[in-house]
């Protein structure tokens, strides 16, 4: 029978956040219920909230970055046990027969893949509701384990912020011997400079910011510049193998690229908006560099990144949330004011 379930929603582009019981589906053969213990917030729920993108259908309850423990198997379900602590990411479905799919690379299914919220579910045509609820309930091969040493609250970023700074360096071969830039110091681009440092690479951080070039040190990078500033700009020219670039809004890419040795890859992964302004086609040309972007990680790559977190002591900087004070949280984002995740401890829905 379906599962009636305490959740937070938006109803409407200005509504913000609020309580609303929603509708888990009863388990199929290949499902696992999972009750949610913590729930990391990214900005793309603020643009989901908003609708933003122009694709929002209300309700919506974002959240897809979701810790928790395994409640209850569908019956062709082996690989996951009542009480296992699991993790779910930002898709719960996808075609599954594609080359991509039989890849591993379900995030680039031919078909689409099935958000984790406000996505449309493959069997039903129900909307998806995501992680900020008591509950979920997901087919098993979007469902990853959790390693005992991971802190089950920093995991959750993992399952978004984490996976998507680590997949595009993993795709490139990013290693011992290697010059990665990393662009941006906020949720994305402090796991980038964790990552690319754990994988070998010598790390340059840009940021706009004087005040974040102590704590870019804390976190790893070998060299920190003020982007801002042409001297040190011009001081980095010709230097780097690879830039990540995380920043989310439009931004001048033209600096960046100078920074690229010849065959050098600048890679986007939070900027969704057209390149403003123009990009200079000669600075790719001349030095044969790549634009590159990359999207999340298939599920393969997910529980890899969770292991290789375990693995090397990494996790992601949070503050925790009590849900009641999402709005609130919200509006801290847009300024910034978060080192560098907040995760919902959801124990007040239950």
């Amino acid at each position: 029978m379906p599962n009636n379930t305490k959740a937070y929603a938006a109803t409407s582009p200005g509504s913000g956040v609020g309580p609303l019981d929603i509708e888990r589906r009863a388990l199929r053969p290949d499902d696992v219920a999972i009750d949610i213990d913590y729930c990391g917030v990214c900005h793309t729920d603020i643009h989901f909230v908003q609708n933003d993108w122009g694709m929002t259908q209300y309700p919506v309850v974002p959240g897809h970055e979701i810790i928790g423990r395994v409640t209850e198997v569908g019956p062709e379900v082996s690989g996951y046990r009542v009480g296992d602590v699991v993790g779910v990411g930002c898709m719960v479905d996808s075609c599954r027969s594609c080359e991509a799919c039989e890849a591993g690379l379900e995030q680039y299914c031919l078909e689409g893949s099935t958000l984790t919220y406000n996505g449309e579910d493959r069997h039903d045509g129900s909307i998806t509701f995501g992680g900020y609820s008591a509950r979920v309930v997901v087919s098993d091969r979007f469902v990853v384990k959790v390693p005992s040493a991971l802190d089950p609250a920093k995991a959750a970023p993992l399952l978004c912020a984490g996976i998507t700074t680590y997949s595009p360096l993993r795709h490139h071969g990013v290693g011992e011997g290697h010059k990665v830039g990393v662009v941006g110091m906020g949720g994305l681009g402090h796991m980038g400079v964790k990552f690319a440092n754990a994988l070998g690479a010598q790390v340059t951080l840009f940021t706009r910011s004087e005040s974040k070039v102590d704590e870019a040190r804390r976190q790893g990078a070998d060299q920190v510049i003020v982007s801002t500033d042409a001297a040190q700009m011009e001081a980095a020219a010709e230097s780097l193998d690879f830039i990540l670039d995380t920043v989310p809004v439009q931004h001048d890419l033209n600096p960046y690229l100078s920074c690229l040795k010849y065959d050098g890859t600048h890679i986007l992964v939070g900027l969704l908006d057209p390149v403003e302004p123009p990009l200079a086609a000669g600075a790719l040309v001349m030095k044969r560099r790549v634009l590159a972007g990359s999207l999340i990680g298939g599920m393969p790559e997910t529980q890899e990144v969770l292991d290789f977190c375990a693995e090397h002591g990494i996790s992601c900087d949070v503050e925790m949330l009590d849900i009641r004070n999402i709005n609130g949280a919200y509006e801290r984002m847009k300024k910034g004011d978060v080192r560098y995740r907040f995760v919902i401890d959801m124990a007040t829905l239950r």
